[in-house]
């Protein structure tokens, strides 16, 4: 049968006519069109109960496959570059063991106010005080504040605080305050300055 007969006997049908109860009476033109209609309920029936679970699963594989071939990727690069890692970290400890041998300990508190004293001294200035503050406890270090006031002139304090930057011990300066000892004291100044030096914290390490 042509299409165009099959299309005749489309117009022809009168759904009235069509008995349920005896589909084999039917014309052949409904049959194919109901066989077609039944075929297409049966797949869309069929994707939404069965394989578009199947086809979410399967897109959550797929996602699930591309993040472990990240992690594959960037640990087979860690193991490429272990021994780079190693030999790097090696070189921080020692670097980290150095800068802590430059953080004096208790004891050396006193040896380090003699080293700012004579440099102070070898400066050309003259010292007015020179005095400890409360420590301050951070985690890792604590911080021991010395405030420190001295007379020179402008050349011996731009001395003083280069050579105490540059002392064995970390020492760093802070909160400057530079004034005129007097108004006929000519090129004398007077400096206040707040120096800090560290020690290391090893009960903070512990906690």
């Amino acid at each position: 049968m042509s299409l165009a007969d099959t299309l005749a006997s489309l117009r022809k049908i009168d759904l009235n006519d069509l008995d349920m109860d005896n589909l084999g009476a039917w014309p052949p033109a409904a049959k194919v069109i109901t066989c077609i209609l039944i075929v297409a309920v049966v797949l869309a029936l069929g994707y939404n109960f069965y394989l578009k679970d199947m086809q979410t699963d399967l897109e959550n594989k797929q996602a699930q496959e591309e993040t472990l071939k990240q992690q594959f990727a960037t640990k087979a690069f860690q193991a490429a570059n272990l021994d780079a890692y190693k030999v790097q970290m090696t070189e921080m400890e020692e670097s980290f063991g150095a800068m802590l041998r430059q953080l004096p300990s208790d004891t050396e508190v006193p040896a380090l106010l003699e080293d700012i004293t004579r440099t102070g001294l070898k400066s050309g200035l003259e010292f007015e005080q020179i005095r400890l503050l409360p420590e301050n406890v951070q985690q890792f270090y604590v911080e021991l504040p010395i405030q420190i006031t001295v007379v020179g002139s402008y050349h011996d304090l731009a001395t003083f605080v280069s050579s105490a930057s540059s002392l064995p011990r970390i020492v760093t300066l802070h909160d400057f305050d530079i004034s005129r000892v007097s108004p006929d004291s000519g090129a004398q100044l007077r400096m206040n300055i707040l120096a800090k030096t560290y020690r290391y914290n090893d009960k903070g390490l512990q906690q």
